[in-house]
This record gives structure tokens, sequence and C-alpha cells, in this order.
């Protein structure tokens, strides 16, 4: 090869060289819309809820719990059981175990504990085995009747043949007379002994103590081997009972009525109690009975009423109000068509495009409800539709106040 073909190939080909470098700007374009986007989210969740808008709320009110009643008087009182037990022991004694706790149901007969029962049981096997002596001797001197008759038959046989003497036969006849009376004394001991038995028992079963009743246990009062008695012994070492048992079918409200108008009230009158823990909770009741004595402490006269509804949140010695109504209405009269919806503030209704709105706060966010509103009725508004018992509406909503904007509760004074 000459030479100007080899300087040829050394020469460098710039044909691709007009080609521009690589360009990092669309790398620097996505960071600032990334940036734009953070800055706009966090404005999004810090920025708007900075400004939301304080407002005030009011719980929406079933409109039953508002209903007028026809009440002529209302009292105070407290729910009783009338059966109601602390179950013990007839048997003083020291508790092997006990097997039950508190809210536990019980059934009529269930064991609730045992005592320790070693004499008691050491008591009944000697019995049983008294009885068992008396009937092994009952069967023997059975064997020896049965022997004396024969041996009598065969002397009246041999007399009659002038073959034996009458004193041979007076004796076979003595013998079969004693083991007879002997055998009606030993029928009588084997009666004693079973008697004995029994009595046995009786102590024996008196260590298991059961539920006098089915109910609910609400106190358990010893514990295993802690000494028990039916009476109080002193001194605070000695219990008087296992646990109390109430029979929840039995409860029922005692009410003392003011004396001065106790004449309201009558037998079969219907009530309407409401129970302390649960204000919006209606119980139909009637009453039972007036108890004809007046407490001249208080001057009040107790008055029974019967529950008419059996719940378990009804519990022994809850307090209770206790509305006496008038007597219902005759099937000619028509009764009241009972109230629907909920009650609001009138306030909390706005007026938005024409329609009847009012604003519930949801997760801190005003949410716009139309509604169906019922006639006016002063300081509150009856709401038909679009409100449910126990929403939080806002009162007196901001006219700029729209769907979906943060809200948070006016602090109280």
């Amino acid at each position: 090869m000459n030479q100007p073909d080899l300087l040829g190939q050394l020469r460098i080909d710039r044909g691709n060289d007009s080609a521009p470098p690589a360009s990092n700007a669309p790398r620097w374009i996505f960071a600032a819309c990334a940036l734009l986007v953070a800055a706009f989210v966090g404005w999004w969740l810090f920025g708007r809820q900075a400004a939301a808008l304080e407002v005030k709320t009011s719980a929406a009110i079933a409109a039953t719990a508002l209903a007028p009643s026809n009440s002529v008087l209302d009292a105070s009182g407290y729910v009783v059981a009338r059966r109601q037990a602390t179950v013990s022991a007839k048997v003083t004694g020291k508790v092997r175990e006990v097997l039950i706790e508190e809210g536990m149901r019980v059934e009529q007969g269930q064991i609730l504990a045992t005592l320790e029962a070693n004499d008691q049981q050491a008591d009944f096997n000697l019995r049983q085995a008294q009885l068992a002596s008396s009937r092994s001797q009952l069967a023997e001197t059975e064997a020896g009747l049965r022997q004396a008759n024969a041996d009598y038959e065969r002397q009246q046989e041999l007399n009659a043949r002038k073959l034996t003497s009458v004193a041979q036969l007076d004796a076979a006849r003595a013998q079969a007379e004693s083991l007879r009376a002997r055998l009606v004394s030993q029928r009588r001991q084997v009666d004693v002994s079973a008697r004995a038995v029994e009595m046995s028992q009786v102590s024996l079963d008196d260590t298991v103590i059961r539920a006098p009743f089915a109910g609910v246990v609400i106190a358990k009062a010893a514990q295993p081997g802690e000494m028990i008695s039916p009476i109080s012994a002193g001194g605070g070492f000695t219990r008087t009972g296992i646990g109390t048992i109430v029979d929840m079918e039995s409860l029922e409200v005692e009410v003392d009525v003011n004396e001065a108008f106790i004449g309201r009230v009558s037998a079969q009158m219907p009530v309407e109690a409401t129970l302390n823990a649960y204000p919006d909770w209606r119980i139909r009741g009637e009453v039972i009975a007036v108890i004809p004595a007046a407490d001249r402490t208080k001057a009040t006269v107790r008055v029974r009423v019967a529950l008419l509804e059996k719940d378990q949140r009804i519990v022994p010695e809850m307090g209770v109000r206790v509305a006496f109504l008038e007597a219902r209405e005759s099937a000619a009269s028509a009764p009241a068509a009972a109230p629907r919806g909920v009650m609001i503030p009138t306030a909390a209704v706005a007026e938005r495009e024409d329609q009847s709105v009012v604003f519930v706060v949801v997760d801190g966010r005003a949410k716009k409800r139309v509604v169906q509103l019922a006639p006016a009725q002063g300081a509150l508004r009856n709401v038909l539709a679009g409100i449910e018992p126990g929403d939080s509406v806002i009162v007196d909503p901001p006219a700029e106040l729209a769907d979906g904007d943060p809200v948070q509760r006016a602090s109280k004074p």
C-alpha cells in the first residue's frame, strides 16, 4: 500500500460533529413540576386547614324524644328486684370451692359452692355400715325363724303320734315365738338405720350450696378457705353468705310520691319510665299498687311500678324518673300521630338556590344536605328527611360557607 492511502486511513471523520450534545433541560422541567405539585398539596393540606371556618354546632335530636306527654305527675325512684337473695349454707363450715362470679347467670338448683365435708362424709359412711349390719342380722333371724317354724311343725306331728313329750313341743313353740319377736325388733332396727342414713345424707347435702332460683349473681362474698355460717359469728372472720342472686325477671320500680299528690295515682295507671343512664329511652310501664302507708319523715307514699319491657340494660338500684300518664284514650278517640324525623335549631336551616339546606360537620368538613321541613315550631325545627339523630349541624352557617369547606367547632367560652 502506498503512502497516500495510509494517510487517508488516518484522517478523522468529522461528518457527525454537527449533532448537538444531549441536554439536561427535561430533567430540570420535571423537577420543577414535582416541586409545584408538592407545594400545591402542602397548601391544600395545611393552608386550607389553617383557614378552616370556626362554626357553632348542635346535635340533632330525635323528634320522639321531645314529644309532649300527657303526664299528670312526675316522680323519682329506683329499680328494685322483688326476688333477691344472699345465699348461705345451712351449716357452719370451711369453704372448699366457689363456682360463681359476678355477672354469671345461674339456674335453679345449680351448685354455687361446696364446704369441706369430711365429718359429714364419715358419719354417712358409718350410718350406711350400720344399716348393712342391721340388714344382715335381719336376714339371719329370718333364717332362724324358718328353721324354728319347721321344728315346731315336726314336734306337733310327733306329739300327735305320741312320739315326743309335751315339754319338747313347748320348747319348739317358744323358740319360734322368740325368733318371731326378734324379727319384728330387727325390722324396726333396719328402719331406724335407714332413717339415720337419710339424716346423714341431708347433713352431707347441706355442705353443697345451691341456687334457690334462676337469676344473675351480683355479688360474690366468700372465697375458698374462709369460714361460713348461717348466722353472724362476729369479729368479721366468718362469712354469712356465698353470694347474692337477683331474679332479673322480677325487676320493677319503686318511687316515692309526695302525699299531697298521691290522689292522682291509681293501680293499673300507665306510666313512662326514663332511666338516668339512658335519658332518651322511654320504657312503658304500669302501676302495680299504691302501698297503703306513708313515710311521716318524708311525707311520701311508696308506689310500685311494673316495667312492661325487659332489657339487659335495666339493672337493680338504677335511678329512674317516672311520668304518670292520663288514662289511655278510648277507641273512639283518634290518637295523635307520633312525631317523625329530628329536631334541630331553626337557625341551622339555610336557603341555597331556592332549597332548604342544613350543613352537617363530617370529618372536619361541612357537608350540605337538602332537607324536608315540617312547619316552623319556634326555636326548634322539625326536619322530616335529610338529617339523622345525632348529626352535628352548623348553627347560623356563614353565607360564604360551601359544601366541602373545612370547619372547626367554636371553642366554648
